[in-house]
């Protein structure tokens, strides 16, 4: 009978990857503070050799740590913060802390990806708005590190997403269904952030299409790309009021960018709905509020319905897949 195969060390790591073992060390505790191409390296010797980090690796990933992550960029913004209300309200039921990981760079998410199913410090991980490589969900899954994906999917995790197309068609049904004939769009198109997903193309696609099914146009003057700011949101309304013929809708693709719309109106003293009709996307605590008519996508629900799918795996592994598409509906308001 051949001997039993021992499991890898760390120093078959520092061997394969030609780097020392503190700086592997670095790269599983403190992934952000090494450079991408020796993440890289030892990511891939780590891989290669199946290699755990401490000899309890096991026996800890079967211990509960009572603490689920989330990765998420822009966590300040409010549809984030009600999707973490979401995630809170769950998790608290259950006694599980909640624990952000905020990311800022395709390597600070890589940093996480590659350590944390290694490090095996939380149970379960939530993660908003970021797209995820085959590569990365393939560790997730192969290192049994429960996962849900909110506004992302792939066929290895769990997912809750929505059809952001279908949500740029149901404004400019409703806007058609009034009436309208000159359209605008606001919204950040190109944002540069590379690591996370931008849905707001998807939007401005479904609207342009059904625009173009009812013989009508949204001219390229007339498409606002602007960043998620308010200032920058102001100018991009103010230009498109400015036109020589402004349009009488503008659909925009969050909530936070239609209140600056709202505002510059006012400063124009152009009339709401009557001379302008407005069109958000969210739903968030706030368009209820400045009764502004918005595409609502449930974003409590699908925070507390990645907690409970994660909760749910982690004490039922054997649980199938769950791939959630959650339903959008138009909520009219004062605003159209």
């Amino acid at each position: 009978m051949p001997p039993e195969k021992k499991p890898p060390t760390i120093y078959d790591v520092a061997r394969l990857s030609g780097v020392s073992i503190s700086t592997i060390s670095r790269v599983l505790n403190a992934p952000d503070k090494v450079n991408s191409i020796t993440h890289k390296r030892v990511m891939n010797a780590i891989d290669q050799l199946e290699f755990i980090p401490r000899a309890d690796a096991r026996a800890r990933a079967r211990q509960n740590t009572n603490r689920i992550g989330v990765l998420t960029p822009f966590f300040t913004a409010p549809s984030f913060v009600q999707r973490f209300r979401g995630v809170a309200s769950a998790l608290s039921k259950a006694n599980y802390e909640l624990v952000i990981y905020p990311i800022d760079s395709m390597d600070h998410l890589q940093g996480y990806i590659s350590s944390i199913p290694l490090m095996r410090n939380i149970d379960g991980l939530i993660i908003m708005s970021l797209s995820l490589g085959d590569q990365d969900a393939r560790r997730l899954s192969n290192n049994d590190m429960e996962t849900v994906l909110i506004e992302y999917s792939h066929p290895r995790l769990n997912s809750i997403v929505i059809d952001d197309e279908h949500g740029g068609q149901l404004a400019a049904e409703h806007l058609i269904k009034q009436g309208h004939r000159t359209f605008a769009f606001l919204g950040d198109i190109e944002p540069p952030e590379k690591f996370s997903i931008h849905p707001v193309r998807s939007r401005l696609t479904g609207f342009k299409q059904v625009l173009q099914e009812a013989g009508l146009s949204l001219p390229k003057a007339h498409i606002s790309s602007c960043p998620y700011t308010q200032e920058e949101s102001r100018q991009g309304a103010l230009e498109l009021l400015s036109l020589p013929k402004p349009p009488t809708a503008i659909f925009t693709a969050s909530d936070i960018q239609a209140l600056s719309v709202m505002k510059v109106a006012r400063q124009l003293n152009i009339k709401v709905p009557d001379d302008l009709a407005i069109i958000g996307f969210d739903d968030i605590d706030v368009a209820e509020h400045v009764d502004l008519t918005t595409i609502c996508q449930h974003l409590d629900e699908s925070g507390r319905l990645a907690a409970e799918i994660l909760l749910a795996r982690i004490s039922e592994p054997k649980r199938p897949l769950q791939h959630i598409n959650l339903p959008l509906k138009l909520i009219k308001r004062m605003t159209t």
